[in-house]
């Protein structure tokens, strides 16, 4: 069989057949690398949406657990608010005669004697103001005890601050303390009672010039 000749090449190369294999091959090869091309564009972008997805899905449980403390807040406030109210209701004076009716009450209570009870009133707070007093205590162990005790599981809230013995005579003790309540702040400014910055202030202020013929 003879080799085909240049000019059966060149014959054959132009031949519409022979363009249409070529172009068949050409759109067949780009069809192949296209396919290629998206199969490995879609498990890239299927493996970004997946990883996407388990982030957006982990921030979704953390925010979950940040705002289940918050569940139920409104009911929440609603009750603080409610216990609040009942403490000041319940536990905190709301005239200094009320103070002293309840210790007179102890003492008697207890059996204690009362030598001097002093009151100070300390700077007003937002909602309340402490009321300190200090006393003298005289009577039997037993008896300043049961006093002491029963100021500190009292209904009205008070609080020891400090205690120190004076003297002891045969079975009697002698204790000074100092214990604290608190008013509102309010009530202990209508009170009438000086704070320790008015009483220096009343104490530093110089007094009235003296008129002749007074």
């Amino acid at each position: 069989m003879k080799n085909p000749s240049a000019g059966q090449w060149r014959e054959w190369l132009r031949s519409p057949v022979t363009l249409h294999v070529v172009g068949v091959v050409l759109l067949s090869v780009a069809v192949l690398y296209l396919g290629v091309r998206l199969g490995v564009d879609w498990s890239a972008t299927d493996s970004n949406a997946s990883h996407e997805l388990e982030s957006k899905q982990m921030d979704l449980k953390a925010l979950t657990l940040q705002t289940s403390a918050l569940r139920g807040l409104d009911k929440k406030v609603n009750a603080s608010r409610a216990q609040i109210a009942s403490f000041y209701a319940d536990r905190i004076p709301s005239r200094y005669s009320a103070i002293a009716t309840r210790i007179g009450e102890l003492q008697v209570a207890s059996g204690v004697q009362l030598s001097r009870v002093q009151y100070a009133q300390g700077p007003p707070g937002t909602d309340l103001t402490e009321i300190t007093m200090d006393a003298g205590i005289s009577g039997a162990y037993p008896q300043i005890m049961r006093f002491v005790n029963g100021l500190e599981r009292d209904k009205t809230f008070f609080v020891i601050r400090a205690m120190a013995l004076t003297g002891q005579q045969g079975g009697l003790v002698n204790l000074r303390l100092r214990f604290s309540t608190w008013m509102r702040a309010a009530d202990a400014a209508s009170s009438g009672i000086a704070t320790p910055q008015e009483k220096q202030t009343q104490d530093s202020a110089p007094a009235a010039p003296h008129q002749e013929g007074e």
